[in-house]
């Protein structure tokens, strides 16, 4: 009997750890989202705050990455709101979402250096944390 009660305190640590992390996923994607769709915004806005690059091997019109970051912002900050009611969909695409905007800010990191380095960093994180957790721990 204090072996089943024992098992079952570890089981509940266990599941309040992993909708934790979950939701540390959630806020994380939510803020490298909302701060992605900024730098769009401003790339799509007023491109003269970027660095300007001359010979960069993934050189795109800055409005083009302007689009690109507001684009996978916007389904990240859509796909933290499903992290946030534990949809199943939510934690496979986030860490697929996530991985966007690792990339898409490690193409343009020569335009907005520590910008894109701070997202890179969360977004590694969202990964960290989706990846964590056990598979029916939360859902």
């Amino acid at each position: 009997m204090a072996t089943s009660t024992a098992q079952h305190h570890r089981s509940d640590a266990k599941q309040t750890a992993a909708a934790g992390l979950t939701i540390f996923a959630g806020v994380m994607l939510f803020l490298s989202g909302s701060l992605d769709f900024c730098r769009g915004l401003m790339a799509v806005l007023e491109d003269t705050i970027f660095v300007n690059t001359p010979s960069y091997a993934f050189e795109f019109d800055l409005t083009s990455w302007g689009w690109i970051h507001m684009i996978i912002g916007t389904i990240a900050v859509v796909v933290s709101f499903g992290l946030f009611v534990a949809a199943k969909w939510a934690r496979i695409t986030g860490v697929i979402i996530a991985s966007l905007v690792i990339i898409a800010n490690f193409l343009s990191l020569p335009y907005y250096p520590i910008w894109s380095i701070t997202l890179i960093a969360m977004s590694g994180f969202v990964i960290w944390a989706l990846c964590t957790v056990e598979k029916d721990s939360v859902y």
